[in-house]
């Protein structure tokens, strides 16, 4: 699974100029079909429709692995899309509550709870892994106070990192929101089983094409 830029056109763009690299050995990625329709629930309020994306595939040169390639609105196997559950999120680290936040984005509270389980569970992880990145884009940084929770700190250091993206970049980073951008920088696994624990090549997910 590879997330590159904000919708499937421009992946597919990227894919079809060599652009892309293998994450597994830097080879360069070509296309190579497609993967199964899917149906990503954007809108706040409702939990049925949504938008359907068909993601490209792609296939290594060099060791021939082949990829997902996913645009940066949606989180790997999750329904609803990236700027939802970052919502969703936000709203846990300035402490409320499963049901308050369920009906704040109109989602079942099964699935709120699912997001706000898996998060627990990877901020530590993930708190390290963009706290990491934002010394490694920024020298001298100020330090992340603690947010009164390891979901709040792990929150908070997103928030950080994605901002240090920006002033980085600036203009070759499509203007997308900051869970776009933490989509990107992982993959798409933020609320994955184990999220990545290295965050690279972001200006190249980021970037639009000319």
């Amino acid at each position: 699974m590879l997330t590159v830029g904000p919708d499937v056109d421009q992946v597919d763009g990227v894919l079809r100029r060599g652009e892309l690299a293998c994450p597994g050995c830097s080879g360069v990625l070509a296309p190579w079909a497609w993967a199964r329709p899917r149906t990503v629930r954007d809108d706040l309020g409702s939990d049925r429709g949504g938008c359907e994306i068909v993601p490209r595939r792609a296939q290594c040169r060099s060791c021939k692995r082949t990829h997902v390639l996913l645009p940066t609105i949606v989180l790997a196997r999750r329904a609803d899309a990236a700027d939802v559950i970052g919502l969703a999120l936000l709203a846990r680290a300035s402490g409320w509550g499963a049901r308050r936040i369920a009906a704040r984005v109109g989602r079942a509270l099964s699935t709120v709870r699912g997001w706000l389980g898996r998060w627990a569970t990877n901020a530590t992880r993930l708190r390290a892994a963009f706290t990491g990145l934002l010394h490694e884009l920024d020298d001298d940084p100020h330090p992340l106070a603690p947010a009164g929770s390891p979901v709040a700190d792990a929150v908070a250091a997103v928030g950080a990192a994605v901002a240090a993206v920006r002033r980085r970049w600036g203009t070759a980073v499509v203007v997308v929101s900051a869970w776009q951008v933490a989509s990107a920088l992982t993959h798409g696994r933020l609320l994955a089983p184990a999220p990545p624990a290295v965050l690279t090549n972001t200006s190249t997910r980021l970037s639009a094409p000319p």
